[in-house]
């Protein structure tokens, strides 16, 4: 069998040398393995039981069209989730078409003119700039039109300290009467500190509700659905919010996003994604529901398969002398890896080699292009079989120093690992890296 798999990833162009280094690193990471196999069969288990206890049947796969009235699978997949996430309610939709639009929702149903929003963590993800109204997306005009700065919702941030801790002084003096909602990102963006951890999120949360016991905190929860045996929902979070075409979705959600929480706050955001008065009772699904939960089923094992990748990568990139975060040894939090390149050359090499690993796509040659929402120049990767999916096979990278690439994803464990293979072996055709 070594010699076949050795014959296939020559058939596949991976240098002989770059196949033995990547054998060299899986043979450490056995007991890494083993434990994200333990959380994945715990958050399986957790999964099935939500489904039994809401009592999933064929007949919550069936379509509905126009309003959308008394569509049970639609429904029940909220109720399902909710339970997941040990949430009084949950929104789940097909109309939540990103991450983005998903916080979006949340936030500007739950704010009003004259509340202000404290981000914690330091700068929200870029595509946020232009809904909350800051930086150099909501410096112009074109990105103001609409942002929660428009409706006179102002926005507070608090750096995390030099060295990843809660700058709690800072934050202290942060909160106000103005004050309404608390947004805590889990995962770094285009940043290169720690991702958040759940037990950090709710020592977090509970400083935060000390001082404001009636503040909302809603956690952005991209990329880190199922990594963790809890989410943050079960360390106080009002609110957590994610996208269907990442961890959750489990690679088969065509599209969708999801919030879940306490209710009163559910309810403001559907309210929003629909019209007052209607709220949660109307949105057809369209014949999706049945992605929708096989997707939520099959998630903590897609993920596992993920997080398996993102972990070889720091330790891939680490014997090939590059900077990664989190690095090969520590806790994973999300499913994103870090590494610092150094060069806009091997930025554009490594998004090259996880194309030319893809499925879907795998001949197209990513360039890097002014993106809607960003500030400079992106270069994205991602041979999907959902178009923009995160959870699949992907990297993207801002063009700017310090050339940080991040690479996320994989159906499959075995995809994730040749795609970082073929990401070096981009870099080594390049001249990049020496083996």
């Amino acid at each position: 069998m070594k010699q076949q798999l050795e014959q296939m990833y020559k058939a596949l162009s991976i240098h002989p040398e770059i196949l033995e280094l990547g054998r060299e690193v899986e043979s450490k990471l056995k007991e890494r393995f083993e434990e994200i196999d333990k959380v994945a069969e715990y958050n399986q288990l957790k999964v099935i039981k939500a489904f039994q206890d809401n009592r999933v049947s064929d007949i919550h796969f069936a379509a509905t069209t126009g309003y959308g009235y008394n569509d049970l699978g639609r429904d029940t997949i909220e109720q399902v989730y909710a339970s997941v996430f040990h949430a009084e309610a949950a929104l789940v939709r097909p109309q939540l078409i990103s991450g983005t639009h998903a916080l979006s929702t949340a936030l500007s149903g739950n704010l009003r003119p004259g509340d202000e929003i404290l981000s914690p963590v330091g700068k929200p993800y870029d595509t946020l700039e232009g809904v909350i109204g800051i930086g150099e997306s909501g410096e112009k005009k074109e990105r103001l039109t609409g942002s929660l700065r428009e409706y006179g919702i102002t926005y507070a941030q608090v750096d995390l300290l030099e060295n990843g801790d809660f700058d709690f002084e800072g934050i202290r003096n942060a909160i106000n009467e103005k004050t309404r909602l608390v947004t805590i990102q889990r995962s770094k963006g285009y940043a290169t500190r720690p991702t958040l951890s759940v037990g950090r999120i709710g020592e977090l949360i509970t400083f935060v509700k000390s001082i404001k016991p009636d503040v909302i905190c809603m956690v952005d929860n991209c990329y880190g659905e199922f990594v963790e045996t809890i989410e943050p929902t079960d360390v106080g979070a009002d609110l957590v919010v994610g996208s269907l075409i990442k961890n959750p979705g489990g690679g088969l959600a065509p599209i969708g996003g999801y919030i879940a929480g306490k209710e009163e706050y559910v309810d403001n955001a559907a309210f929003r994604l629909t019209a007052p008065g209607l709220g949660k009772e109307v949105g057809a699904t369209l014949g999706v529901n049945s992605q929708l939960f096989q997707g939520l089923f099959l998630s903590p094992q897609v993920v596992s398969g993920a997080l398996k990748g993102a972990i070889f990568a720091a330790n891939i990139y680490e014997k090939l002398g590059f900077t990664v975060v989190p690095n090969g040894t520590e806790s994973r939090h999300d499913i994103i890896q870090a590494v610092t390149l150094g060069t806009k050359e091997g930025v554009i090499a490594f998004c090259r080699g996880i194309q030319a690993a893809a499925p879907v796509d795998s001949y197209v040659i990513p360039e890097p292009w002014a993106m809607p929402g960003y500030s400079c120049d992106v270069i994205m990767a991602a041979g999907a079989f959902i178009q923009g999916a995160s959870i699949e096979l992907s990297a993207d990278a801002p063009i700017k120093p310090p050339y940080n690439v991040y690479f996320q994803g994989g159906l499959t464990w075995y995809h994730a690992k040749f795609g970082i293979l073929m990401s070096a072996q981009k870099l080594y055709e390049e001249g990049l890296i020496s083996l």
